[in-house]
């Protein structure tokens, strides 16, 4: 099986765009946002007591490994897990998208859609959420992913990608194996009614490891529950089963750093992250210290010269 790489329709990576292709993208977005009518305002300021289960608040205000360990379930590694959205958060968001969707048909807009891999769902920053999920990254996902997932820039995640994805009947089916264009990737279910359309997870690996095998403990697949999260490292390799019937729409929020992207620009591998990587540096220790100490005891040897003899 290949990995794709999803990227973000439209170029909008802060780390390479260029200082034209921003202009248009913030010329694209201001005519959406000058023209469109929201249908709940209220999505589009961080409101924690209307958007979050109390479980959830309660672990960023205490804010300790501890804490979000008593919310969190790991099924697999690096796949972490934890209520989050309110049912009428969820059901609110899915009704803007919608009005959205609505929205660009009656008008005949051309908008950009979420990624290289969908090609049904919408950019809620483009239609004016940017502000609200910037603040929900700095101020309730940072605190997780920095003790998560320090290893892939965790710490630093200082911009984003945000939108919601449609599968279903007359939407996208599945989604194909991939990973992210992000450090750390939330995705939330927010419903409806649907069967099928299981995430599934095949291990974290770098760019030049991304076809690699997949170890038996990093196979897993995971039904996802409206309002539940899914907290994972943006290269771990995933993807979405078939939506056999109904309508599941998801959210999610694509964290980055650029403070990280600038690193990886001068690392020769991925140990602290790649698990092949990682092996492959571990196999060359390995090998070095036999050939170290074989020399050592070469060496030692009383009957070591330089013609490999033993005098009589």
């Amino acid at each position: 099986m290949s990995a794709n790489q999803g990227n973000e329709n439209g170029g909008q990576d802060n780390s390479t765009q260029g200082a034209s292709t921003k202009q248009l993208h913030k010329e694209y977005r201001e005519r959406i946002i000058s023209t469109y009518r929201p249908l709940h305002r209220e999505l589009y300021q961080m409101t924690p007591g209307s958007f979050f289960v109390p479980s959830f608040l309660n672990a960023i205000s205490e804010n300790t490994e501890e804490g979000f360990r008593n919310i969190i379930s790991e099924p697999s590694p690096g796949v972490l897990t934890f209520d989050m959205l309110q049912p009428q958060f969820c059901k609110m968001l899915v009704d803007e998208a919608e009005n959205f969707e609505n929205w660009v048909r009656e008008t005949r807009t051309r908008i950009l859609r979420p990624n290289t891999m969908n090609a049904y769902g919408s950019v809620l920053d483009d239609f004016g959420m940017e502000r609200m999920l910037d603040k929900l990254m700095k101020d309730y996902i940072l605190p997780m992913s920095t003790i998560f997932f320090p290893e892939v820039g965790g710490a630093t995640l200082d911009y984003h990608h945000g939108y919601v994805v449609e599968y279903g009947t007359n939407r996208d089916d599945h989604i194909d194996f991939h990973v992210d264009d992000s450090e750390v990737t939330l995705n939330v279910c927010l419903g409806e009614l649907f069967t099928g359309g299981e995430m599934f997870f095949r291990g974290v690996r770098c760019d030049k490891h991304l076809d690699s095998e997949s170890e038996s403990g990093e196979i897993y697949n995971y039904s996802q529950v409206p309002g539940r999260a899914v907290l994972h490292c943006g290269y771990h390799r995933h993807g979405a089963l078939s939506t056999t019937s109904g309508h599941k729409v998801n959210m999610l929020l694509w964290c980055r750093s650029s403070v990280f992207r600038e690193m990886r620009k001068y690392e020769r591998n991925a140990t602290s992250w790649c698990r092949v990587c990682k092996k492959e540096k571990e196999e060359k220790q390995r090998r070095f210290s036999v050939q170290r100490t074989s020399s050592q005891t070469d060496s030692s040897s009383p009957c070591f010269s330089q013609t490999d003899s033993c005098s009589p």
